[in-house]
Formats: structure tokens, C-alpha cells, sequence
């Protein structure tokens, strides 16, 4: 009953992350800022531990089915 929840939660957060860091790649290697108005370092960095984050909680949730 409980794996439901857990099974949404986890494809969700594990799109997320895919997509994000996908998105994060693509402008690296086009040269594009990942946020404007911010240093490209900082906010790659940012974006990129975001989307590992993500995908952690997303295999996470996976794994407590």
C-alpha cells in the first residue's frame, strides 16, 4: 500500500535529476552560462550537485520499495 508513494516519488526525483544534469551538460559544452548572472563555475557546481543529489534520493526511494 505504502509503495505507491514511494515508487512516484523516486521516478520523480530521478527524472529530475537526469534531466537537470543532462540540461547542465549541454550548456557546458555549447559554452553557455547554466544561470545568468552568476559565475559559470559556482552555478555548474551548483546545478551539478543538485542533479547527483536528486538522483541519490531518487535511487533511494527506489531501494525502500
Amino acid at each position: 500500500m505504502e509503495s505507491g508513494p514511494a515508487i512516484f516519488a523516486g521516478v520523480v526525483f530521478a527524472l529530475f535529476g537526469a534531466g537537470l544534469l543532462a540540461w547542465t551538460t549541454t550548456r557546458l559544452r555549447h559554452g553557455r552560462p547554466v544561470a545568468l548572472g552568476a559565475s559559470p563555475v559556482a552555478s555548474a557546481t551548483v546545478a551539478s550537485v543538485a542533479a547527483v543529489i536528486a538522483l541519490g534520493l531518487g535511487a533511494w526511494c527506489l531501494t525502500r520499495v
